[in-house]
């Protein structure tokens, strides 16, 4: 079971996000909060909000703890490019390039630690199953 969170247009270029995403890819949900928490740069903020979507979508989804949680995929894409000119010297221009990104975080569930959470939980109604039958 997954849980996604997708950030549309953000304004912080894609190469910047990059390298804050592959500091969080293949980690589990709290210790990438922490090291975003942690992180000096701007990219950091953008993508710890994201990951806490992603995380309350997890729990909308029933999907277990944040202990349970870690980051399966994160990608990172460029978006529109807004070109904006700004005046030079002997009548030229130079352009300016305000890039954008469009940013996937995808949370997965640890499948031993969910099995045996359902297998508990299985057991766990049986008993009371059988409990009610008894009484």
């Amino acid at each position: 079971m997954e849980a996604k969170a997708i950030l549309k247009f953000s304004q912080v270029g894609p190469r910047k996000v990059r390298g804050v995403v592959d500091m969080i890819r293949g980690k589990d949900a709290q210790e990438a909060l922490n090291i975003l928490r942690f992180s000096p740069r701007h990219a950091a903020r953008i993508v710890a909000k994201l990951l806490q979507s992603a995380v309350a979508n997890a729990s909308q989804k029933k999907m277990g703890d944040v202990e349970l949680l870690w980051v399966s995929k994160a990608t990172v894409d460029s978006g529109p490019v807004l070109k904006r000119m700004q005046p030079r010297a002997r009548g030229r221009s130079f352009v300016i390039r305000k890039r954008m990104s469009h940013i996937l975080l995808v949370l997965s569930a640890k499948e031993g630690i969910v099995k045996k959470a359902r297998a508990r939980v299985q057991r766990q109604r049986t008993q009371k199953a059988k409990e009610e039958v008894r009484a």
